[in-house]
């Protein structure tokens, strides 16, 4: 048949391009459209093997072969089909399995059923090579593309690259039509300035509680006393340093200990440092509904839609679809502009709910064991930036 077909190793295409962008493998660090990518792909198709496209194969790896958001946008593009493979993790790293094997199988198959005239790899894996020169063997030209690797060295296997009928090389100006970095230099938390109440605070009088555990540490031990656990070993002691909880309850009208320092303030931690806030949420915030609560089924459905085939999934775009839609919904506007004051503070129960609408793209996952606080930032960076737009707020100076 005279057309072509593309196969795509999306961990190596985008694992490439965040190398060559960002300077490291790592697919959170870069931002892709995939409308873009996916138009790219076929055109440039189209264009070297001068046969019309019949469809490009997508190959991923996803925890459980549960589609992400990204691959279900995929999905539902013309001309696409989405092939998945298991995405497991072994010391510490992320490690596709099965996404070879079924490139490979995919391969084969289509040049012994004689589906195509020209396939188009874009891989840089040397196990495909016997694919390769299967489909040859059946009278299809194999065009081999690679991504330009950020050393100006090949990225690729020498034996698939010497296999190839045709070699391309999809250079930084084509890559950055549909990539680009991540970039998290204005949202990144600066370190926290010097805080000379950190004395003031270790060295606050205990609550009520406190006195009564050191005097327990003082006393000597009794074998199978309450200060034992039964084994002849004591228990922990509690530490005498006031937790957030503690403080509050000394800076209390009620506090037992009124001669505690003023300096020793709660703060919270923002994307701008350390910032003074109140101990308790004001009432008319925490009573704000939640996005779940204005929202219809039909609304709902339509978010849903939205989220498959428009939001890209970018932390900044996710917190501003979010606000957007929260902004669109709340009947009572007054309540906007009391939020406001509260920047950067976002009620607990509309926080919670914005972050778990964020994980839906994949955003807030642990890499190293550790959840990147970046994100974080960004997403509530542009939920404020919406609201800004709706108040007409101008924070600029303060983001500088």
């Amino acid at each position: 048949m005279d057309r072509c077909i593309v196969l795509v190793d999306a961990g190596y295409l985008l694992g490439a391009a965040a190398s060559l962008l960002a300077g490291e493998p790592s697919r959170s660090r870069i931002t892709v459209d995939h409308a873009a990518l996916i138009q790219g792909l076929r055109d440039r198709a189209e264009s070297d093997t001068s046969q019309p496209l019949l469809r490009i194969y997508w190959f991923d790896g996803a925890p459980d072969r549960v589609p992400q958001p990204e691959h279900r946008r995929l999905r539902v593009m013309p001309r696409v089909t989405v092939r998945l493979g298991a995405l497991t993790r072994s010391d510490g790293r992320w490690a596709q399995k099965g996404v070879d094997a079924a490139m490979h199988a995919e391969l084969t198959e289509l040049a012994r059923n004689r589906a195509c005239s020209d396939i188009v790899l874009v891989t840089g894996d040397g196990d495909l090579l016997p694919g390769m020169m299967a489909a040859k063997e059946h009278g299809v030209a194999v065009h081999l593309w690679a991504v330009q690797a950020a050393d100006g060295d090949y990225n690729q296997s020498e034996d698939l690259v010497a296999e190839a009928d045709e070699r391309r090389v999809l250079d930084r100006a084509w890559i950055t039509k549909a990539v680009r970095a991540k970039d998290f230099s204005g949202v990144c938390a600066p370190p926290p300035p010097a805080r000379p109440d950190i004395a003031a605070i270790l060295s606050a009088p205990l609550p009520e509680s406190a006195p009564a555990a050191e005097q327990a540490e003082q006393e000597p031990p009794h074998p199978g006393g309450a200060g034992h656990n039964g084994t002849g070993e004591r228990s922990p002691a509690t530490k005498g340093v006031p937790t957030p909880k503690d403080l509050a309850a000394l800076r209390g009208p009620s506090a037992p200990h009124p001669q505690q320092p003023q300096s020793a303030t709660l703060r919270w931690s923002s994307d701008k440092g350390w910032v003074d806030r109140s101990v308790t949420e004001p009432a008319d915030a925490a009573s704000l509904p939640t996005l779940a609560q204005l929202t219809s089924a039909e609304q709902r459905w339509a978010d849903r839609e939205e989220d498959i085939t428009t939001v890209g999934g970018d932390p900044f775009e996710v917190g501003q679809v979010f606000a957007r839609r929260w902004v669109d919904r709340l009947g009572d506007q007054s309540g906007i502009q009391k939020l406001s004051a509260m920047y950067p503070r976002i009620p607990h129960r509309v926080d919670g709910e914005l972050l778990r609408y964020a994980a839906r793209f994949g955003l807030l996952a642990h890499k190293d064991d550790q959840i990147d606080e970046r994100d974080r930032y960004a997403i509530r960076a542009g939920f404020w930036r919406e609201l800004d737009l709706r108040t007409g707020t101008e924070r600029a100076a303060a983001a500088e």
